[in-house]
This record gives structure tokens, sequence and C-alpha cells, in this order.
């Protein structure tokens, strides 16, 4: 058992391992990302008022402080988001009771656009801090955790579901109680599609940043520091040269964070691949290296580890001597019979409230029209989706089961997922102004140009994760060109897959807010759609029609997942193990 400090006789605690020439490298960076985080913390807590103009400058001088803004709040989410797909999938996956609601809340959550939720939000936070600009703050982080946590929590989800069956025996004969059973198996099965889909959800909030820093409800403008705020403040001027600057400052955080966090995160979880000898090549991260080079470093995550293992009982005596649950916790048929009768009573009660709503509201002849737009929404995000399957499928598996190019595509794909749609407006604006071409039409591909992602992403990481004996087999046994395909690589990545392909299709129409409904500067292009009619309603304020709008989508979104996705996803979970 080491010590990383000792007392010495006066009873000071001095360092008990000796540096090397590693920690000494590793120092620097160290001491800058600290001054960092705490420079960046007292700026997010300033006073602050309601009406307060927050001027954003376009000099590219306060990009950096700008980034370190951005990547700060951008973090803070992820880290709520992971807490947050714990404890879901945990319970979503191992109480079918509890899943029956769980699920369906997800495919509503992943639905409701983030100006919804920013709409609800921002005054609540403000509330909670007055006179501090942490409220705003806490509302920017909370629209970027909703644009993070919900394909995290269905990836792991997934993973749950599909832990293999040979596992799950040696879990029972090990006799793991269900906390064990998570830490130990399900979580390190989980980790490389987890990991995938942190870098997707960091993307994704990329991708909806303007909208959680430029912060527009009610006829309230409020900008914080931040890489979104300038992009909408360069839209709003028509500066080319800054969006070219924000696309640069972008790229630069997106490299860092690669390389100091995910990265070496992906070296780690390594490890954790569900096979009996190793690949021929393994993530690497020289931080990664260098970190297991020094001393102090070295000691130092002994520590924290054997700190957890006792703390989250990783280890526990007792709970090895107890006999196993079972994987899933099922009621009494009673209990479950109750249990499901109370779930349609409230479903009854929640569509009787929208009826009334509709009638005494908005009327029915706005409800019809809403209608008709997510029909239109929904031909352009099935349309879009099948493409996007087509080209990135493919690709991903490709990409995973060589993870040399993984490691060199990997920040390349993080910049383009993270892209946002906004910095395409001038160009998509010139095209079809000077074309005159349909908005209708050509608006479209802007849905899924930051959603395809997810597809690329998941698929990525179930192909990383297909055993090597098991590839070996295929080709001992001549399996070549479709038949490979067929037999081996597409069922290994379809529940991969399809995790990707949901939260895709929930995201695409999230992006419809910023995809149908195009402005730059003085120039608004609006194609017909759900996503457009509550970007308008939002403007204008129009909470009922916003209501209208979201609820709407939210129910289109739950019959798709629950008689299209859902049938594919009870497939893949009996056959794609």
């Amino acid at each position: 058992m080491f010590t990383l400090f000792n007392p010495d006789r006066s009873g000071k605690l001095i360092l008990a391992t000796k540096p090397n020439r590693w920690d000494w490298a590793l120092l620097p960076l160290v001491l800058a990302v600290l001054a960092a985080l705490a420079f960046g913390a007292m700026q997010m807590s300033r006073p602050f008022t309601v009406g307060q103009p927050t001027p954003i400058s376009l000099d590219p001088a306060y990009l950096p402080y700008y980034l370190l803004r951005t990547i700060m709040r951008m973090f803070t989410a992820l880290g709520f988001a992971l807490v947050f797909s714990f404890v879901f999938a945990a319970v979503a996956a191992k109480y079918r009771a509890a899943e029956k609601v769980l699920i369906p809340l997800l495919d509503v959550l992943q639905s409701v656009p983030i100006l919804g939720f920013q709409a609800i939000a921002i005054a609540p936070f403000i509330a909670l801090f007055p006179g501090n600009l942490l409220g705003v703050e806490c509302a920017a982080i909370f629209a970027i955790f909703t644009s993070q946590a919900w394909n995290m929590a269905f990836s792991l989800y997934q993973s749950m579901r599909t832990v293999p069956p040979e596992l799950n025996e040696a879990a029972r004969v090990f006799r793991l109680s269900a906390w064990q059973r998570f830490w130990r198996l399900e979580l390190p099965y989980a980790m490389p599609g987890l990991l995938w889909n942190m870098m997707m959800s960091m993307s994704g909030g990329w991708f909806f940043l303007v909208a959680a820093e430029a912060i527009s409800v009610a006829n309230q403008d409020i900008k914080l520091p931040g890489i979104g705020a300038y992009i909408a403040v360069a839209i709003d001027a028509e500066n080319s040269a800054a969006i070219v600057y924000a696309i640069a400052a972008m790229l630069a955080g997106i490299l860092l964070y690669d390389q100091l966090f995910f990265r070496p995160l992906l070296a780690w979880a390594d490890k954790f691949r569900f096979e009996e000898s190793q690949g021929e090549h393994a993530q690497q991260s020289w931080l990664l290296d260098w970190g297991r080079r020094s001393r102090v470093i070295s000691a130092l995550s002994d520590r924290i580890w054997a700190t957890l293992r006792g703390t989250l009982g990783w280890f526990s005596r007792e709970s090895e001597r107890a006999a196993a649950p079972p994987a899933r916790t099922a009621s009494a048929p009673w209990r479950a019979r109750a249990w499901d009768a109370l779930i349609l009573l409230a479903a009854a009660y929640a569509a009787y409230r929208f009826v009334v709503f509709v009638h005494s509201d908005v009327g029915w002849g706005e409800a019809a029209h809403v209608v008709g737009l997510g029909f239109v929404t929904l031909a352009r995000v099935m349309i879009l989706i099948a493409l996007a399957s087509l080209i990135w499928v493919p690709a991903a598996v490709w990409i995973g089961l060589r993870p040399e190019y993984a490691q060199r595509v990997q920040a390349v794909a993080q910049f383009l997922a993270a892209f946002p749609v906004n910095l395409l407006f001038p160009l998509v604006v010139y095209v079809i102004a000077a074309g005159k071409l349909s908005p209708n039409i050509w608006l479209s591909p802007l849905m899924v140009f930051g959603t395809q992602w997810y597809i690329l992403f998941n698929v990525v990481a179930g192909a990383s994760t297909l055993p090597n004996e098991l590839r070996l087999a295929a080709d001992n046994l001549g399996l070549k060109g479709w038949l490979k395909w067929k037999r081996v690589y597409l069922p290994a990545v379809f529940p991969s897959f399809l995790t990707g392909a949901i939260t895709a299709s929930g995201g695409s129409w999230n992006a419809s807010i910023v995809a149908e409904y195009v402005t730059w500067g003085k120039t608004t292009l609006v194609a017909d759609g759900l996503g457009s009619y509550i970007k308008e309603m939002t403007d204008a304020g129009d909470f009922h029609r916003i209501a209208l709008g979201i609820g709407v989508m939210c129910v289109f979104v739950m019959l798709l997942n629950r008689f299209f996705w859902r049938r594919l996803y009870l497939i893949a979970e009996d056959r794609g193990r």
C-alpha cells in the first residue's frame, strides 16, 4: 500500500514519490489547465441584470477567451450528461416497469427542440441566481446538456441490453451484486461505444451552440461570451472574415480537447475490448504514455483507483457472498398489469389535456396545419437518414476495423460533426438566391448535416469492438465480399447502427429548427416544416403555438420510434448479440 504524501518531522505533508523528467514535462500543462479553469470559473459568476447588454466583440483577439468559456460550458454539461446516462441506462435496462416509461420519455426528450427547453428554463435559472451571470450560464449549460445527454443514455442502455450471454453467466458464477455488475461488467463492456458517443455529444453541443449562447426568447436578447455568440453576431453583421476566424478557433478547440481528453480515454478504454487477443493496432495517446511514465501521476492514479474501489464497493466480500440478482427485475403479474393500466391512464389524461389545449387556445385548423407540416418534416428526416446510412455505414465499418485509420480521422470527424450549420448560411443563401432554387428542397440537407455523424460514430464504435477472433474465423472460412458483410459485419454493427440511426433521427427533427429557417443578414429563407414553424413562433414569443409545435413533433417522434425503430431494435437485441 503506497502513500502519495508522507508527514515529515514537523508534521507537514511532503511528496513521498520523487518526480522524474516526465513529471516536470507534464507540470506546465497541468498548471495551465488549472489556471484556465480557475479564470473561466470566476468569469462565469459576474454581476448581471436582465436587460443589461452583453457586448460581443468580433476582434479575433478575444477568440481564445471565448473558446475557454465555451469549452467550460460544454464539459460541465458533458459531466451532468454522463451522470444522467449512468442512472437512466441502469434503471431502464434492469427494471421492465421503468423501461416502459423511460424509453418513451427519452423519445420525447430527444425530440424537444433546444429552443423549447430554453424557453422553459431561462426564467427559473435567472430567478435562482438573481443579479448574477451564473443563472444565464446555467441556462446555457442546460441547453447544451439537452443536446448531449440523450444519445449517451441510449448508447449505454443499448450496450447493457446486449451484453454477451457468456459474460452474464460469468457474472452469475462470481455472484456479483447489481452494483458490482454495473461497474465491473456492463460499464466496461459499454465503454468504447459510450466514449464515441461522448465525442458525438461534444460535437452536438457545438452544432447547437449558437442557440445555447445567443439566447433570444420573448424579445429578450442575451449573449454569453463564447464562440456561439461570436458566430451569431458575425451572422447578423454579415462578417465573413469573422466566420472564418470562428471556424479556426473551433477547430483549435476540438484538436485541443481531442488530444488532452478523448484520445487518452480511447487509448485507455482499448483494454475493454471484448476479445481474448489484442488487435494488431491499438489506440495510442502521447499524453497517456507520458502519464504512465510519470511517477507522481502514476502514484496519484493508483491512489484514485484504490479510493474508487473502496468507495464504490467493487470488491465487497459481503456482496460477493450474496446471491447474484437477475439481469432484469420483473414485477409480479398483477403489479405489471396495474403499472400498465396506470401508464395508459396517464397517457389518456395527457391526450385529453392536449385536446383541451388545442380546442381552447390554438384551434383545430391551426393544429391540422401543424400536423401537415409534421408530415413534411417526417419525409425529409426519413429520406435523409436513409441516404446518410447508405454512405456512412460502409465507411464507418471500414474505419472501425482499422484502428490506425480511426485515430487519424477521429479529430476530423469530430470537427465535421461539430461544424455548426449556421456557418453554412452565407453559402446556402448565395447558392439558393443565385440559382433561384426552392428552399423546400435545397435547405433539407442542412437537417442531416450535423446528425449524420451519430451513425458514423456509433457504427465505428460497434465495428471497433468486433472481436479479432471472429474476423480471423471469417477469413479462415473463406467469407468474402457481400457474403462477409451479410454474415459478419452487418449483424455485428446492427445494434450500434440502430442506436446511431435513432439518435440521428431525433436530432434531425431538432435540427429542423435551424435548417428550415435560414438567416444571413437581412436575407431569410424559409422552408415549410415543423422546424421553421417553431422558430417563427419562438421569435414572436407565442408560447401556445410553440407548445403546439413541440407537442406535435414529440408525437411524430414517439410514433416513429415505437412502430419503426423499436421493432428493428428488438430484432437487433435478439439476433445481434
